[in-house]
């Protein structure tokens, strides 16, 4: 999860989504999945989700019930995967591996005791990616003809860079770290009810009057996804200290701290690995028919889990002209 210090200083709006339609949103895939793959554990029976074989396929009622956001806002949703995690995550991960055995724990000892809303709460916590939600949510993406990108390594870098260059207007994520990944503008709360927030490059620069680069200093000294903060200081201090020693470095050597392979974090928020092997594809034909079948009948999910998403789907193509973007 991205820096939440990151909240108190970033310019964030509402923003309606009458002022969105017609737009391109290059989307955190894997935030966006988990987001509705949590709900969707925590609200749901699991024999619902679940193959007659024991596969686990919650993702498939979450991007049914997700996708109608998108659609019915005239909004085009090009979803970004992440590829490779890079070796500076690994601390990172390893913390993640370890809440999650927590949770798994907990979680029996909470069916144990027969305790079913403690147990719906850790289901939701001990959520992950598993390769047959990763194939399936992008073959439900292809029959719905969804575009996405496989990133190189970073999802939200890879949709940063894609904003920065103008292929997309926005990116979709709830982490903050996309300010650090250079994105200009970032819509948060797209999963919620209400209008999303839209988070600004450009205002935040000017609200500090601080460069990009100075923006990313600030985030490694408070803590992002590859380092931990630097002890007692937090953003306004950060903030403070960037605008008076002029950058990280001389922060660090003023106040006689060390963070950890700082210079190979900022080149990675500075010049991350992305690529340009994509196609931004935005007339869209969705096939709900076949999809609803592969849904319900290939991955058994109850008809009824599902249907008012497809309804929602099918109504907005009719009202947005969705096959006619372009």
């Amino acid at each position: 999860m991205g820096n939440s210090d990151l909240r108190s200083l970033a310019s964030i709006s509402e923003i309606p989504f009458s002022e969105l339609e017609g737009s391109v949103v290059a989307v955190d895939a894997h935030n966006w999945l988990y987001r509705y793959l949590t709900t969707t554990v925590k609200w749901t029976n699991d024999e619902i989700y679940t193959t007659e074989s024991g596969d686990e396929v919650a993702n498939l009622i979450g991007v049914v019930q997700g996708l109608p956001k998108f659609f019915e806002h005239d909004m085009v949703p090009i979803f970004v995967f992440d590829g490779g995690v890079t070796e500076l995550k690994d601390d990172e991960v390893e913390r993640r591996r370890e809440q999650r055995r927590d949770a798994e724990k907990q979680l029996e000892e909470a069916k144990e005791r027969g305790d079913s809303v403690a147990a719906a709460r850790l289901e939701a916590r001990t959520q992950r990616l598993t390769d047959v939600i990763q194939t399936t949510t992008r073959e439900l993406f292809d029959i719905l003809d969804v575009p996405y990108v496989e990133a190189p390594a970073e999802g939200e870098a890879q949709a940063a860079y894609m904003n920065r260059i103008g292929d997309v207007d926005y990116v979709g994520s709830e982490d903050y770290d996309t300010l650090l990944f250079g994105a200009p503008r970032t819509l948060r709360q797209i999963t919620s009810k209400g209008n999303p927030e839209l988070m600004d490059l450009d205002k935040t620069l000017t609200k500090h009057d601080i460069t990009y680069e100075q923006l990313v200093d600030v985030g490694i000294l408070c803590g992002t996804d590859f380092n931990d903060g630097v002890r007692g200081i937090g953003p306004k201090t950060a903030i403070k200290l960037i605008t008076a020693h002029g950058d990280l470095f001389s922060v660090l050597e003023a106040r006689g701290k060390h963070v950890p392979h700082a210079d190979r974090i900022r080149e990675l928020f500075f010049n991350p690995p992305v690529t340009d092997n994509y196609e931004i594809e935005t007339a869209i034909t969705p096939d709900v028919a076949a999809a609803r079948t592969y849904v319900t009948e290939q991955w058994e999910i109850d008809a009824s889990e599902v249907a008012r998403g497809f309804e929602r789907i099918e109504s907005s193509i009719v009202q947005t002209g969705l096959d006619n973007w372009g």
